[in-house]
């Protein structure tokens, strides 16, 4: 009778393990961040692409029309002279 039911419990632990590995559908590496968006466990496997690389942004100073001038992480609309460099406002 013992071992019947070692053998019951270990059979429902191995029906289940695959089930523990699954982490939401990101693989046995990931498991679910922010928003729902997969994440590594740790620093071993390929890591996902965080949405597409553009590049460098854009360039302190410049007038992008329609925008502005670029300075600080946003966007002026003008800027003068402050007798030490730009201002932008």
């Amino acid at each position: 009778m013992r071992k019947a039911l070692l053998l019951g419990m270990a059979a429902a632990t191995l029906a289940v393990a695959p089930l523990a590995h699954a982490a939401g559908g990101c693989g046995p590496y990931g498991h679910r961040g922010w928003g729902g968006v997969c994440r590594p466990n740790g620093p071993y496997g390929p890591r996902p692409l965080y949405g597409p690389v553009y590049g460098p942004g854009p360039a302190i100073g410049v007038f992008y029309p329609g925008r502005g001038y670029w300075y600080g992480g946003r966007y002026y609309w003008h800027r003068g002279w402050g007798g030490r460099g730009w201002r932008y406002y």
